[in-house]
């Protein structure tokens, strides 16, 4: 009520619209919807584009053009920040639909042996790159996941077990994208000095290259017979999802509960229990789970082929709008003034995957 006794006039917004549809993460998930179905027209109008890197390509560009970083770092904050997190881990659980341990079993434990080898040192020696560059953080782990399983899918998954700060997978996501995309144009010019075959071609792709939208936009180039060789050991190494971050929250535990424990000085005996208000985090992540039921799920052919296909859908909407919204975290002047070292050992890692898929399918 006014002053002078009349009853003021509701803010139009505020008498049109329920407490609900006020939220403010609407601008940001709206902003989200918009760059995804953006993303998709751009990867109908140029299909070696995949989906998924349109999607973090406009995220990044959202942040960084005159004016409306101002908006991304204010009112669309929110929003972008429950998709960087929530829906990447939503798109997770669904990306086990894509596996069927019968597809897996079928290319033989020389074939599944060599593929893991390839995951393992290509984790192994990212993780040590990392180390010996001394990137902040949990940048080393989150390259290494990234680079070595399945691109911006495992840096989500790896962050999560971490507990690292969405904001702090920016960097690696962003490296993992840009190899990606290189990969694309890269492997194709390479395929005829190399003296590849077209199925040689399509493991070799499946074998190195991250994102599975990068593996089929780069394979597609050699045919659906180098497509198809692709993708059933790409899937097998995201596959390796589970156990790698699985295995990561085991340490991440591990080391909580030791530095929880940790005796103030020398005099003091070590506990035997957790210190108050240290909380571990899970065995098994709860995606982590959702991740595994799902492969199970597809395996045990629960699912008709239009629901797998509905879910598909779904799953590439997910993760394209937690892209976006990773994307429009990016800021590149920062990056590059202090991500020189992160650049570094992203080049490096994308050499070692390459070198060591191209020995790994000469064995196949």
């Amino acid at each position: 009520m006014r002053r002078d006794g009349a009853v003021s006039s509701p803010n139009p917004s505020q008498r049109t619209l329920p407490r609900g549809f006020r939220s403010p993460l609407l601008p940001g998930l709206a902003v989200a919807a918009i760059a995804v179905s953006s993303a998709w027209l751009i990867h109908l109008a140029v299909p070696v584009i995949p989906f998924l890197t349109a999607a973090v390509i406009l995220g990044i560009l959202s942040a960084n053009l005159p004016g409306i970083s101002t908006a991304v770092e204010g009112i669309l904050q929110p929003g972008l920040t429950l998709s960087a997190k929530r829906f990447m881990r939503l798109g997770i659980v669904l990306l086990g639909l894509k596996l069927s341990l019968v597809d897996v079993a079928e290319l033989g434990w020389k074939t599944l042996g060599i593929v893991v080898a390839i995951v393992v040192l290509t984790f192994a020696g990212t993780l040590i790159l990392g180390k010996a560059l001394r990137l902040p953080g949990d940048q080393p782990i989150l390259l290494a996941a990234g680079f070595s399983i399945c691109g911006a899918s495992a840096i989500g998954a790896m962050g999560g077990v971490t507990r690292a700060d969405h904001r702090a997978t920016v960097v690696p996501i962003a490296l993992v994208t840009l190899c990606g995309t290189l990969a694309i144009a890269a492997l194709p010019a390479l395929k005829g000095p190399l003296g590849l075959d077209t199925v040689t071609f399509g493991y070799w792709v499946g074998a190195s290259v991250h994102d599975v939208g990068q593996v089929v936009a780069t394979a597609q180039t050699a045919g659906p017979t180098a497509l198809a060789a692709a993708l059933i050991i790409k899937l097998t190494r995201v596959l390796l999802l589970a156990p790698m971050v699985t295995g990561a929250s085991v340490v991440d535990r591990y080391r909580r509960r030791h530095k929880a424990n940790a005796p103030m000085d020398r005099g003091t005996p070590t506990k035997a229990v957790v210190a108050p208000g240290i909380k571990l985090p899970p065995l098994i992540p709860l995606f982590v789970a959702g991740f595994m039921l799902m492969i199970v799920v597809r395996t045990l052919g629960l699912l008709p082929s239009s629901a797998l296909e509905a879910a598909g859908i779904v799953q590439d909407l997910l993760l394209a709008a937690a892209l976006f919204g990773l994307g429009a975290s990016v800021r590149l002047r920062s990056m590059l003034r202090t991500s020189g070292r992160a650049i570094v050992a992203a080049m490096l890692s994308w050499a070692l995957i390459a070198v060591l898929a191209f020995v790994g399918v000469q064995l196949i």
